[in-house]
């Protein structure tokens, strides 16, 4: 152990409590304070999805059930019950979905500083972690946050009002009690198996594949096995299973009882099926999202520390089994439509605590000028991944993902306008991009892409787009139509001859477009005078939202508002 106190030095002196606590804080709020900086670039966007989630939240707390819409039916359009179960408290508490906070809608705002918490739990858990194997925790802590604040796929998914950084703090948390449990040598210990199968559970309730993580703890188990009695050992392996295997299959029979499947509905939806080999090709992403240069360094560095026989070898052991589990956990979910690593949040926040680890130990190792020169390398080899996350977070700021405010007023509020002007009192709306449009439409909201629906699922999840055609055409017969792409080639909905058939074209054509049933049109009259309506207003909603993607489309969002 050396002397000289970079980050990667040994745990050194008893210090004062207070002072101890009071670092620590400091760290992980100027952390999370970096990290809420860049998120501020995204203003009050949140995506889409979320708002799926939102809208299933505020239908649970009302006391219409797990319904993506009051009266409709019961279907697992949400794979976050975790996350969903707290945006409910807030529902409940008036903290969300009420108002405004500060002049914030708090449907912006709540879950926000929800993902921003997390994010303090997470920088929290690096600096518990960091007290085992350094004398300086929170300037590891604070060189962690440092990291994630740099990371767009970790910021934006952070502020998206998903559940990314719950199931960061899930799996992080169960990082850093195997870390302290390795260190203490009581990892057998039956009660560390118990948080750790409990920590599992909370993953897999935040996330489907977080379920995945149930057997980190057992795999630890495994390599240390040596070290402890091998009784205790199965005990507590037996006992982490059993942790996890309570509440996690306690809500897979809720889940069936309530939904007639073990899977939830996205699932079904999505098709998603075992992974293949050529899925974990997908771990390339991860690494070319980092910088090839600083990937390379990063391997280095870790195969010099384990050459070399670091002191805190077994930590960086456990590190590297948790960055490699949640690099497999990615590569499972398959290639994602939207972009930025959605799923990759866990592997950021691992990732960005063994980067600093890593170099803090390198630092001890070197004098000098050597020392000097690592830094150097370390600048170097990071200025391209740098300028690339800059580049991100600048396209992200300009055009972000979904925004769930325009599906709000887009698809919720034009399509309101659309049947007042038509006299419709009752009707259904196809839409591939339900979740703001949920929040908004007093119209029944079917969903193309199949999320919230289950027959639509089964249909597009095994591929059987012309079955959907059928089932959209010949028995939902929905009132309002839109699509755009790649929803309507995937579908094929605009090139069957049905649409034009069965609809009039209310706003633009071809592949993207609105539509209306022409048995509710009462008259060519009032079919003119609903095109005139979507000619000014939905090109001004589009032109407003083109204008202030990232902005606020009121304080609240209820069914039957209009533009």
């Amino acid at each position: 152990m050396t002397e000289s106190g970079g980050p990667g030095s040994g745990p050194g002196p008893a210090q004062p409590a207070g002072a101890v606590r009071l670092r620590a804080f400091g760290a992980v709020c100027a952390g999370t304070a970096l990290v809420a900086v860049h998120g501020l670039l995204y203003g009050n966007w949140l995506v889409d999805d979320a708002a799926i989630t939102f809208a299933y939240a505020r239908d649970v707390a009302d006391g219409a059930g797990p319904v993506l819409q009051p009266g409709g039916d019961s279907v697992e359009g949400f794979s976050n019950p975790a996350w969903l179960l707290l945006l409910v408290l807030g529902k409940l508490l008036g903290l969300f979905d009420s108002g405004t906070i500060l002049g914030v809608p708090d449907y912006v705002l709540f879950p926000k500083l929800l993902g921003l918490l997390c994010t303090a739990g997470v920088l929290a858990a690096w600096h518990h972690a960091a007290k085992g194997f350094t004398r300086r925790p929170a300037l590891l802590t604070l060189g962690a946050g440092a990291v994630l604040a740099v990371i767009p796929s970790y910021v934006l998914w952070t502020v998206s009002g998903l559940e990314n950084s719950l199931y960061a703090l899930a799996v992080c948390w169960l990082a850093v009690i195997t870390l302290r449990a390795l260190a203490r040598n009581d990892l057998s210990r039956t009660g560390i198996g118990v948080q750790a199968g409990l920590l599992a559970a909370l993953a897999a309730l935040t996330r489907p594949d977080g379920a995945l993580y149930v057997i980190a703890y057992p795999l630890v188990l495994l390599v240390f096995v040596r070290r402890h009695r091998l009784p205790n050992a199965l005990t507590a392996g037996v006992a982490s299973l059993v942790a996890f295997a309570v509440p996690y299959g306690g809500y897979l029979a809720w889940r069936y009882l309530e939904f007639g499947r073990l899977v939830p509905n996205t699932a079904v939806a999505k098709g998603q099926d075992f992974p293949s080999l050529e899925t974990f090709a997908l771990a390339g992403d991860l690494l070319a999202y980092a910088g090839a240069w600083l990937s390379l360094l990063l391997a280095a560095g870790v195969g010099v520390l384990l050459a070399k026989g670091s002191p805190r070898r077994d930590a960086l052991s456990v590190l590297l089994l948790f960055l490699g589990l949640s690099a497999v956990v990615f590569c499972v979910l398959g290639p994602e439509p939207n972009g930025e690593l959605r799923f990759a949040t866990p592997f950021w926040a691992i990732g960005a605590l063994l980067l600093v680890f890593v170099l803090g130990e390198a630092l001890t190792f070197a004098r000098g000028i050597r020392r000097l020169a690592v830094i150097g390398v370390v600048v170097l080899a990071s200025l391209p991944t740098v300028a690339a996350f800059a580049d991100s977070a600048r396209k992200h700021a300009e055009a972000p993902i979904v925004p769930a405010c325009l599906v709000a007023e887009r698809y919720g509020r034009v399509f309101n306008g659309y049947a007042d002007v038509l006299g419709v009192r009752e009707g259904t709306l196809l839409v591939p991009d339900v979740g703001g449009t949920a929040l908004t439409s007093r119209l029944r909201v079917v969903d193309l892409v199949g999320l919230t629906h289950a027959r639509i699922a089964e249909l597009a999840g095994s591929g059987d787009h012309a079955g959907l055609r059928d089932y959209l055409f010949d028995e939902v017969k929905p009132t309002f139509v839109h699509t755009h792409q790649p929803w309507s080639e995937i579908s094929g909905i605009t090139a069957d001859p049905r649409l034009d058939r069965d609809y009039h074209p209310l706003f633009e054509g071809g592949p993207k477009g609105d539509w209306v049933r022409k048995d509710a049109v009462p008259s060519m009259a009032k079919l003119q005078e609903v095109r005139d309506y979507a000619e000014v207003v939905t090109n001004r909603v589009l032109a407003e939202r083109a204008g202030s993607l990232r902005g606020s489309c009121g304080a609240v969002l209820r069914p039957g508002q209009t533009p």
